[in-house]
């Protein structure tokens, strides 16, 4: 699989990003619930990569184990066997999930079971850690794959990005915050690096639709993050459930080919009545 052919498809259809997997009855994270996304045919599943006492790495998003174990260790002081030892707790964790059968996963686990059946875009918590993953995927052979994700907002973020991602010829997403007082800047910096795709948040969708075409001309992908609590204004997965068109219908309007959300199977639905109303409108046009 081909992260760079797959997003600067024209004919695709908007990506559907499976957040953390399909947690809904699985652990978030786990092998069972990005099996689950890679069965139910999703484009790309993120999932959360930490750093290991013993210089590995696992799937984990939290600063702790507390909420997905009931552990108040970080990943980061035990080793690679200790972590893939633990159970973890179902769906989101917390003491209302119980335990399951399903062990914190490692790296190599995610690559083995993901390699050439679905893209991943991996969130690493820490920003040094990069570089080491990054050189992880290529020895494993799945570096046009996976992204590397980072924050761009300023001239250090642009050197450190260039030196130590983009030089290495991998998926890169640059993430450009347009409800910042320094969006222009910001914007500026993304044209200057021009990586394959930009997640965009904002405080009012006229921004993006301000600068969209500038993003296509620069074959750009614009990406959003519809997760209830992290979206922007408004743009939730829970407002898109309520009116799906007046959330990703607006958004796919305003220029954006990929979707992270919690509610792939919803999202998919609204994108298929869509992608047939347009089909219709396509057959009965003179």
């Amino acid at each position: 699989m081909n992260y760079f052919d797959y997003m600067a498809d024209p004919h695709r259809q908007c990506a559907i990003v499976a957040h953390r997997g399909v947690w809904q009855d699985a652990p978030e994270n786990s092998l069972l619930s990005i099996q689950r996304a890679i069965d139910a045919g999703y484009d790309v599943v993120e999932i959360d990569v930490r750093r290991t006492a013993d210089g590995e790495f696992v799937l984990l998003h939290d600063d702790t184990l507390e909420r997905m174990a009931g552990l108040h260790s970080e990943p980061e002081q035990l080793t690679l066997e200790e972590l893939t030892s633990i159970a973890l707790r179902n769906r989101d964790g917390g003491p209302g999930n119980p335990r399951t059968d399903q062990k914190l996963p490692s790296l190599r686990q995610l690559l083995e079971l993901t390699r050439d059946k679905i893209l991943v875009h991996l969130d690493i918590k820490h920003r040094q850690v990069i570089p080491e993953v990054l050189a992880y995927a290529k020895r494993m052979g799945v570096d046009r794959q996976v992204d590397f994700w980072a924050d761009l907002k300023t001239e250090d973020d642009l050197d450190w990005i260039k030196a130590n991602i983009t030089s290495k010829d991998v998926p890169f997403i640059a993430r450009t915050h347009l409800e910042h007082d320094d969006a222009d800047e910001q914007v500026d910096l993304v044209f200057r690096l021009k990586p394959l795709i930009c997640e965009v948040s904002f405080t009012d969708i006229a921004q993006v639709d301000a600068i969209q075409q500038r993003f296509h001309d620069a074959g750009i992908t614009l990406w959003v993050n519809t997760l209830d609590g992290v979206a922007s204004p408004g743009f939730n997965d829970a407002s898109a459930l309520k009116d799906p068109e007046a959330i990703w219908g607006q958004l796919l309007k305003a220029g954006f080919s990929a979707i992270q959300t919690d509610e792939m199977h919803a999202l998919r639905t609204f994108l298929a009545k869509t992608n047939s109303t347009t089909k219709r409108k396509i057959a009965t046009s003179p």
